[in-house]
């Protein structure tokens, strides 16, 4: 009797933390930048033929639908690597391996290729930025020795005009389906 209690708490206490991890998530990590990372164009075909295929024939889109294709797109052809990768998203769509500013670089580059395509550049922008993270406001990475430990990249969608911003680790999105984070800036 009290195994099957235990086991159903368990049970009751899983499903609650996977339907409400992102917002968890949120709540207790909030990601601050210290810096830019170089963004880049897609120029390979094969690259803007991956973005066009997530496409899928649709007209007219907004920037939540962007962010979305963006996503999925770098979730398709990425898979995380700790080894030395390019960042380069032209090359990333070949090796497929990245760690967290090769995510971010080829995230960024397929939003402000779609932000292009759909007209919506002249007011939003995606850019990749290094990053630290907080837990309760506390800097985790001054618990790591280890260079790989000393940032992570996000990337910041940005309304030139009115300021909105939406917040976004590929990475992480890429391995527990979070879709947006808690940001604040310098």
């Amino acid at each position: 009797m009290k195994f099957k209690r235990l086991f159903l708490s368990i049970l009751i206490l899983v499903t609650i933390l996977c339907f409400f991890r992102g917002w968890l998530y949120r709540n207790i990590v909030t990601y601050k930048s210290i810096g830019q990372r170089q963004s880049y164009l897609p120029r390979d075909k094969n690259l803007i033929s991956s973005i066009e295929a997530n496409v899928d024939g649709k007209k007219k889109i907004d920037i939540k639908s962007i962010i979305e294709l963006g996503l999925s797109t770098t979730a398709k052809h990425l898979h995380y690597s700790v080894n030395p990768t390019t960042n380069d998203p032209n090359k990333l769509i070949y090796t497929k391996a990245a760690h967290c500013v090769g995510y971010s670089t080829f995230f960024a580059a397929t939003c402000n290729y779609l932000l292009k395509k759909y007209n919506l550049d002249k007011n939003w922008k995606a850019r990749p930025q290094i990053a630290q993270l907080y837990i309760f406001k506390t800097n985790i990475h001054q618990f790591f020795s280890t260079p790989f430990f000393k940032d992570h990249d996000i990337v910041i969608i940005e309304n030139q005009k009115t300021g909105e911003l939406f917040a976004v680790d590929p990475t992480l999105n890429d391995y527990f389906y979070i879709d947006f984070i808690s940001f604040k800036s310098n």
